[in-house]
């Protein structure tokens, strides 16, 4: 009796250069949708209906896979906030802030499973390099906010008590950003940007 099944289709010759970056852009999107412990040799390979033996020619096992993963999406997300954290005017005014929120959240909406991967992944992975990631966002917030504040014209004793609760709250208004603009289409990076930027320079102002 013949066969009903289908012959797998031959996926297309692609050296490891270049398969490299679809397997990641795979894993990515299961380990979105499906957490980092789905993302295996095997439903990679699925996804991209491809054989096992095409994944390990470009890595050696699913832990190195996942670690190239994650250091993607890490150099990712740096490149991304150092670009919106660059030098500005010390005295800056609620524009900067609505124009460093907007460069934010365009990242977030040109690449927004990477920062799915940030935001919704439970996994230790993840965790650790979202951490190294904050810490270097903080450190440049406290840099750049510091002759902010005394140009505003605090002193140095209450710059010195008030920056870090001031770059906290900063930080975490930016994060907030973002979640608010994966979680659905009530907000544009435009709008959004617009409200959060008044709202935290209006609060920073508001400290002095």
């Amino acid at each position: 009796m013949a066969s009903t099944t289908a012959p797998r289709q031959r996926a297309e010759h692609l050296g490891p250069e270049r398969r490299r970056p679809q397997i990641l852009d795979a894993a990515l999107d299961i380990a979105v949708s499906e957490g980092v412990s789905a993302v295996t040799v095997a439903s990679v390979a699925e996804r991209l209906n491809v054989t096992r033996p095409v994944i390990y020619t470009c890595f050696a096992n699913r832990v190195e896979m996942i670690a190239e993963l994650v250091k993607r999406e890490e150099n990712r997300l740096k490149l991304s906030v150092m670009a919106v954290l660059h030098n500005r005017a010390a005295d800056a005014d609620a524009s900067v802030f609505i124009d460093g929120f907007r460069a934010l959240l365009e990242t977030v909406a040109d690449q927004p499973n990477t920062w799915r991967l940030v935001y919704g992944s439970p996994d230790s992975e993840v965790a650790e390099f979202f951490g190294r990631g904050r810490a270097d966002a903080f450190e440049r917030c406290m840099k750049l906010l510091r002759p902010t504040l005394v140009a505003w014209g605090m002193s140095d004793e209450d710059v010195n008590k008030k920056l870090y609760p001031l770059v906290e709250l900063w930080v975490s208004a930016s994060e907030a950003a973002v979640r608010t603009l994966l979680s659905g289409p009530e907000w544009t990076p435009d709008d959004l940007a617009e409200f959060l930027g008044n709202s935290v320079y209006q609060a920073l102002r508001t400290a002095i």
